[in-house]
């Protein structure tokens, strides 16, 4: 195994072993600053981040404003005032040690508010910020004005071409590096373009070196490329270090820091880490956001897959085959389907699944009355959470606060799902972000008679290859 030596990020010199941001209160000033103190760059997630009362208590997250815009504003306050309680337990954790980073979603509810609120309320305590999930332009003023470096999340060499050319070329000295996020391996969401098949993984190696001369023919070449998604044992990577046509690399671990002592999720949560099987992830597109996102397959994600199986296309007007009456809502307005469709949705009915909700793509989804309920209400109390949400048609623009298409409801209320997972809330019952390599906790000695370590010690052993 090759020896894995600092390289200079950030204008400083660390080990090249940076933790993955994991939004709402997953990723947070525990982890983060226990990270930083084995040399490397740890990160806390400012999305949704939780602050404290003068006890140490959590404060919840509830919203009492009687308009979405109204507890959208209380959702950017929350955001803010979190970050800057996990800027300030990773600083005292870090000890002076590594680097602290700060990740932020771009297509989160107020991204650029929040990043600015954070960075402002902490200063001095942040050296980076890492953002994704989107194309975030406006993320280089946001460091320059704060004098941190920036680090944005790509998938491909183009999406880095296009960021470039459109603002970051001008401010080139606060890049501190280029996240590559594999969108087959990552866990959370992942930034599979539409040209990508996402049941076709792609050789990272070649998307890479493909990046890296994009960036050196912009004269980057000595800015780090992290390398994000599937990254377990470092001797499975040996080729990428010092290997001087990729130049400078570090590597990215998201999912690994999931299973330390600092790490804020629930002991059933760990311990579920531990029997996951190759295949339990599932890449799937039912996020809100419209991206692609990885996570486990628990019975959350079984009725997402089930509920969506449930659909069928209608047509306002008899047309082609659509000549079947069917009555949809409490008024039975008259749609109609397809004959071997009403043969369908009479039998999905007979299961119990009576409630018809249209989609925005003039599809009919069919549910039982308690989970058209739970739907209802999930969109009627959103907050905002997304700078545009597919599932309650918010948007954060004005003058309409909406998406201008129907709220859909093959989708979830994201928000909702990751506050309760993240707050000890039942594992089949929600989202449970993971990257696909998360079934290798189980084989992995290193977690051999459940034994769990803390960030420190998980860094060190990451140095040894292993």
């Amino acid at each position: 195994m090759k020896a894995i030596n600092p390289i200079r990020m950030g204008g400083v010199e660390v080990l090249p072993l940076v933790e993955g941001g994991k939004g709402v209160a997953v990723s947070n000033g525990a982890t983060c600053g226990g990270w930083a103190t084995g040399g490397g760059v740890g990160t806390f997630s400012a999305v949704n981040a939780d602050s404290y009362e003068a006890d140490g208590t959590i404060i919840r997250q509830t919203y009492r404003g009687r308009t979405r815009r109204e507890r959208h504003e209380e959702l950017v306050a929350y955001g803010i005032a979190g970050g800057i309680a996990q800027a300030r337990e990773a600083h005292e954790r870090a000890g002076g040690q590594g680097r602290i980073h700060m990740n932020i979603l771009w297509e989160m509810g107020g991204a650029e508010r929040v990043a600015r609120g954070v960075l402002e309320g902490a200063r001095g305590l942040v050296h980076g910020v890492t953002c994704g999930a989107g194309m975030p332009y406006r993320l280089a003023d946001i460091a320059r004005d704060f004098g941190v470096h920036y680090y944005p999340i790509i998938s491909s060499a183009r999406a880095f071409a296009a960021l470039w050319k459109r603002a970051y070329h001008k401010t080139r000295d606060w890049l501190g590096g280029v996240v590559y996020e594999d969108p087959w391996l990552a866990g959370g969401h992942n930034g599979l373009s539409n040209s990508e098949d996402p049941k076709r993984p792609e050789d990272p190696f070649p998307r890479v070196l493909k990046l890296r001369q994009q960036m050196r023919d912009f004269g980057l070449g000595e800015v780090p490329i992290i390398m994000a998604g599937g990254v377990w044992w470092l001797e499975e990577w040996e080729d990428w270090i010092d290997n001087p046509d990729l130049g400078p690399v570090a590597f990215q671990f998201g999912t690994r820091p999931l299973l330390t002592r600092e790490s804020p999720i629930s002991d059933a949560w760990k311990q579920r880490l531990l029997t996951l099987q190759a295949g339990d992830v599932l890449l799937q597109p039912f996020s809100p956001t419209g991206f692609y996102s990885s996570a486990v397959r628990n019975d959350f994600l079984r009725e997402l897959e089930d509920r969506n199986e449930r659909q069928v296309a209608y047509t306002a007007e008899p047309v082609g085959d659509h000549v079947a009456e069917y009555g949809v809502g409490p008024r039975k307005r008259v749609v109609y389907l397809t004959g071997h469709d009403l043969a369908r949705v009479v039998h999905w009915e007979a299961e119990g699944f009576t409630e018809a909700m249209r989609t925005p793509d003039n599809t009919l989804v069919f549910v039982t009355p308690e989970k058209s309920r739970e739907i209802l209400k999930d969109q009627i109390d959103c907050m905002g959470c997304l700078s545009a949400c597919r599932f309650s048609n918010w948007s954060q623009h004005e003058p309409e606060y909406s998406t201008g298409k129907k709220a859909d409801p093959r989708s979830f209320c994201i928000q909702k799902t990751l506050q309760d997972i993240a707050h000890d809330g039942a594992l089949e019952r929600n989202l449970m972000f993971a990257g696909h390599n998360a079934y290798r906790f189980g084989s992995d000695p290193f977690y051999s008679n459940g034994f769990i370590p803390t960030a420190k010690q998980l860094v060190e052993r990451i140095l040894t290859g292993r």
